[in-house]
Order: structure tokens, then C-alpha cells, then sequence
């Protein structure tokens, strides 16, 4: 009589049948989530077509230094996230948590700067709907960039706030032992939803923070 593994889920036959079915429900998350984010993409390109000059204007009031730390601390931590992966495909239980708390301060690095960068429009007044002073040519089209990028940025932030609670969870859960060359399939499941998140921060960085520069040259 064989002992059944308690890592697989009763609803699995076995391991390889689990971690399949884990990661192909990661993958149709992650296609819903492009077409969450796709449609404001969408959105964003059709405006920023009717009103280039307006936007550039906008995008000159971001804070290109910020954006572009925030750009390598996301690399940093895909990086880091990878390597959590090697970690746990190798056994490796102190190099995982190290690796996965590394991971966990990079993105709360780059929350702190956002919440810097938010704070620093509130002062400027171009947060639209709460505290916006109408400038330039085309004031209401210039609005609008404001308005694609607090809502773009903050669902990339409250992204980064979910993926900092699944990190959270793993850290506790790898102190425990409990993912090891048999069985990390949460972890290499995670590292996909993390490293999409960062996938998003890279086309948002040149469209938000670049085109201004773009039309000033």
C-alpha cells in the first residue's frame, strides 16, 4: 500500500497532474489579466493619437529619475524571484527565503518611491478629481494623460501590494520546509504573476514617463 504524497491536492491523481494544472490556471489568469490591462493600453494609445502634443506636455511633469530607479529595482526583482525558483527546484531552504525577502524589499522599494512620486503631484496639483490645477494649451487633454496614469500605476501598484501578501505567504511556508525539488510548483507559479507585473511597469514607463522627453527633443 503506498502512502499518498501530502503535497498533492485529493483532487489530483499526482504530482505532475497538480503542478499542470497550477500553472495552466496561472497562465488563463495572466490572459485575463493582458486583457484587463490591454483595454486601458487601448485606451491610452487611442488619446494619446488625438492628442500627441498634449501629452508630451503631460508627460514632462513625471519624474523620469524616479521612473527609471523604479524601471531597475522591477529588474532587480525578477531577477531575484528567478533565482527563488532555482532555490526551491534545488532544495535549497536558506537561499529560497533569502532569495524571496529580497524579493519582498525590492518591491516595497518600489511602492515607497511611488507613493513619493503620487506625493509629489498632490503638491504639484496635478492629481486629477482631487487636487488639479488646469495648465498649458490644451488643459483638459492634458488632464486626461494624468488621469490614464494614476489609474494605470495604481492598478500596477495594487498588483505589487497582492504579489508583496503571495511573497508574504511563501516566506512563512518555506521557513516551514515545505517546498523543496518535489514540490514548488507555488513558487514557480508566483514567480510567473510577479514577473508579469513587471512585464506591465516596462511598457508603462516609456509610454507615462518618456513621450515627453520624446516630443521636448
Amino acid at each position: 500500500m503506498t502512502t499518498a504524497n501530502p503535497d498533492v491536492a485529493h483532487q489530483f491523481d499526482d504530482m505532475a497532474q497538480q503542478s499542470d494544472a497550477a500553472t495552466l490556471g496561472m497562465w488563463v489568469f495572466l490572459a485575463t489579466e493582458v486583457m484587463f490591462f490591454g483595454g486601458m493600453f487601448l485606451g491610452y494609445a487611442v488619446y494619446r493619437f488625438a492628442y500627441p502634443s498634449a501629452f508630451g506636455e503631460a508627460s514632462r511633469h513625471m519624474d523620469v529619475v524616479v521612473g527609471t530607479v523604479n524601471t531597475a529595482v522591477l529588474i532587480c526583482s525578477s531577477l531575484t524571484m528567478a533565482l527563488a525558483v532555482r532555490c526551491a527546484a534545488l532544495s535549497k531552504q536558506k537561499e529560497l527565503v533569502r532569495f524571496l525577502i529580497a524579493t519582498m524589499f525590492l518591491g516595497a522599494v518600489f511602492l515607497v518611491l511611488k507613493g513619493y512620486e503620487y506625493h509629489e503631484h498632490w503638491v504639484e496639483q496635478t492629481v486629477p478629481g482631487f487636487n488639479y490645477k488646469l495648465f498649458g494649451e490644451m488643459p483638459r487633454q492634458i488632464e486626461l494623460l494624468f488621469c490614464f496614469y494614476f489609474i494605470m500605476t495604481g492598478m500596477h501598484a495594487i498588483h505589487m501590494i497582492i504579489g508583496l501578501g503571495i511573497m508574504t505567504w511563501l516566506v512563512k511556508e518555506s521557513r516551514k520546509g515545505r517546498f523543496h525539488s518535489g514540490y514548488y510548483n507555488p513558487v514557480e507559479v508566483s514567480g510567473l504573476y510577479w514577473h508579469f507585473v513587471d512585464i506591465v511597469w516596462i511598457f508603462l514607463f516609456p509610454l507615462l514617463y518618456l513621450i515627453g522627453q520624446h516630443a521636448h527633443s
